[in-house]
């Protein structure tokens, strides 16, 4: 039986969610994409997907063997468009990966423009706030923000973040505003989990640099809920400029410290060497750069 075809068999059926989905495709019978996933089982000598009358599932095999699975296809199927002279149309699916809250305010809204563009292109967008394994999980392009770890990824900076100091007028009525970082001590301080200098905030000025590691009745590992509290009042918190931005526009929330610069960062596509390039991912990250850029929206009108 062909190895190819039962490859094929089993992703497009885990994709589409049946056998008959997935047959059109195919252009086989559904019976015919049950043999192949049988054949394929029998192959490997375990079992990919619990099967009843009434839908399926993949076994945790399954799981691990669909995202590589996933990515051999797409190899494959990048390395004949290369060969055709569809090569200059992107096609096929795109996953990416990126962050809760900049994914729902600016991806989302991104990866539906492009794909306004380029109809031939499915983008399957996943969004969680860890730090997902490209290549062992199946994607196509990550959106990443703050500093790099060292990575055999190819990185691509979007756009820069600002992360700034905030509060409410009236947490700052109530508790006094701070005059230098050090007062931060003073404060109580919202902190997010997955910041990757952990618990010290380094501030800027000029060439004076200091750290401090300011304490706080709340962490959270979501930037909405830290903005959620911040708006009531609960303390001073460090927000990327694309979380604060509404706030600070209409007065919600005011900067803290504005002489001082805190961390920037920026906004990075990335995506597994081996991928650099095919045309749906190089296509979609020029797009997100062009989209963004060096003047963001989300910073218009911060003065930043």
């Amino acid at each position: 039986m062909d190895r190819f075809l039962e490859l094929a068999a089993f992703v497009r059926t885990v994709d589409h969610g049946s056998q008959a989905a997935a047959a059109p495709e195919l252009g086989v019978t559904p019976a015919m994409v049950g043999r192949y996933i049988r054949g394929l089982e029998d192959r490997l000598g375990t079992r990919l997907l619990n099967r009843t009358t009434a839908n399926q599932s993949l076994t945790e095999a399954g799981s691990a063997f669909h995202a590589q699975a996933s990515l051999i296809l797409d190899q494959l199927e990048d390395a004949e468009m290369a060969a055709s002279d569809r090569q200059t149309e992107p096609h096929g699916a795109l996953r990416v990966n990126a962050p809760m809250v900049f994914g729902v305010r600016y991806l989302a809204t991104a990866a539906a423009a492009f794909g306004a563009l380029y109809p031939r292109i499915r983008v399957d967008l996943s969004l969680n706030d860890r730090v997902v394994d490209l290549v062992e999980e199946g994607y196509d392009v990550a959106v990443r923000i703050g500093e790099l770890a060292e990575s055999s990824l190819i990185a691509r900076r979007l756009a820069p973040c600002h992360i700034l100091l905030c509060a409410s007028p009236g947490y700052l009525a109530r508790a006094g505003t701070p005059q230098r970082p050090e007062d931060l001590l003073d404060h109580n301080c919202l902190m997010y989990s997955y910041a990757r200098s952990g618990s010290t905030w380094r501030m800027r000025r000029g060439a004076e640099t200091v750290e401090v590691k300011p304490q706080g009745n709340l962490v959270a590992n979501n930037g909405d809920a830290l903005l959620a509290a911040s708006l009531a009042d609960a303390g001073i918190v460090r927000h990327p400029s694309f979380i604060a931005a509404d706030a600070l526009r209409d007065g919600r929330l005011v900067r803290v410290l504005p002489d001082w610069s805190a961390d920037r960062l920026a906004v990075f596509a990335m995506y597994p060497s081996i991928r650099n390039l095919s045309p749906k991912v190089r296509g979609f990250v020029d797009f997100l750069a062009g989209r963004f850029g060096d003047r963001p929206p989300w910073d218009a009108g911060l003065g930043l």
